[in-house]
């Protein structure tokens, strides 16, 4: 095809100090000089968008730019692998930060950012899972890795509701763990009961306290939130039990003490979905393809077109969100 093409895409300009998205026509001709071109036809909205959209210089420092961290399409142009006309899905690395991301109908990158599709999928099954099903389906590994067990006890989730907690609320239940999902939003109760849930509690229940340890409470945990939240979850983990630790919108900092993992020995596992071997994201996405696919999170999810995006990033950013959200090209 021709280095040439027109597209329609969702940029952010800064304009006197405030950042506004729009949809505009961009060429082809002005992507990175990477080796493969996607046409891409499913975006999923996360967190790091709504910063990058929002003008965050720790996500994103050069503007206008297209964010869009996810991105799923067809291989229009490749000097080799992927081929031409391959399926494949591109998550993390640099796209949508300082790389012009899914939010436009082409991206070009280097050819170690792509995934072959799963056996099964299509573009649209992949974008409701993205980053965020990726970041779930990380968290669990971990935990399995450490050897948790649905037998050892309950299994909390922070931040249940949002895009990475209701996937791993739903892998974990599938695996027969008790889950006991925090949320934020009283009015998603029924929604991550569904999910499977066994109990749902208010984020009040991780309230900051003064003392080091409380009773332990919870075999292991998946924290999406960080903040004053993950240090209230490591006091109450079971001896030996892990936490994955995979976001921050409760905050960057943790203020707790050694007392969790030296009288009970707990471990907090960080999750990176951004900067790993691509073998280690194809293990993931085969899982949730396979044994961790998450059937009632794919049929909740909602569909958007870039005309949306606007105000479903700010409904991020003002923690009025749940569930997946895809941006669908063709609306």
């Amino acid at each position: 095809m021709s280095n040439d093409t027109d597209y329609r895409a969702w940029r952010v300009h800064e304009k006197d100090g405030e950042y506004v998205g729009t949809e505009e026509t961009c060429n082809t001709a002005d992507l990175p000089d990477n080796e493969v071109l996607i046409r891409v036809s499913h975006s999923s909205l996360n967190y790091k968008d709504a910063l990058s959209a929002s003008g965050n210089k720790g996500v994103t420092r050069n503007f206008p730019h297209t964010p869009g961290i996810d991105a799923a399409g067809e291989v229009v142009e490749s000097a080799g692998q992927p081929a031409v006309g391959a399926q494949v899905i591109v998550t993390g690395y640099d796209l949508g930060m300082n790389t012009p991301g899914g939010f436009g109908e082409y991206i070009r990158v280097p050819a170690e950012w792509c995934v072959a599709m799963p056996e099964g999928w299509d573009a649209h099954k992949a974008m409701v899972y993205g980053t965020a099903g990726l970041t779930a389906g990380l968290c669990v590994g971990k935990l399995l890795r450490m050897g948790a067990a649905p037998d050892q006890g309950p299994v909390l989730v922070s931040g249940a509701s949002g895009a990475v907690g209701t996937v791993a609320v739903e892998i974990l239940a599938g695996l027969g763990f008790r889950v006991t999902a925090v949320s934020g939003k009283a009015d998603q109760a029924d929604a991550l009961k569904a999910l499977g849930a066994v109990e749902v509690v208010g984020r009040d229940a991780l309230e900051a306290s003064s003392k080091p340890m409380l009773k332990p409470a919870y075999a292991n945990a998946v924290d999406t939130v960080g903040g004053s939240p993950l240090a209230e979850i490591l006091k109450q983990v079971q001896p030996g039990g892990s936490v994955s630790c995979c976001g921050l919108v409760a905050g960057p900092k943790v203020e707790t003490t050694v007392m969790p993992f030296i009288l009970r020995g707990v471990n907090l596992l960080g999750v990176d979905s951004v900067e790993i071997p691509l073998a280690d994201k194809e293990a993931v996405w085969k899982k949730l393809s396979s044994d961790w696919a998450c059937p009632k999170t794919e049929a909740s999810a909602r569909d958007i077109g870039r005309k949306e995006l606007d105000a479903a990033l700010k409904a991020f950013l003002g923690g009025k969100s749940s569930g997946k959200i895809v941006l669908d090209h063709s609306l």
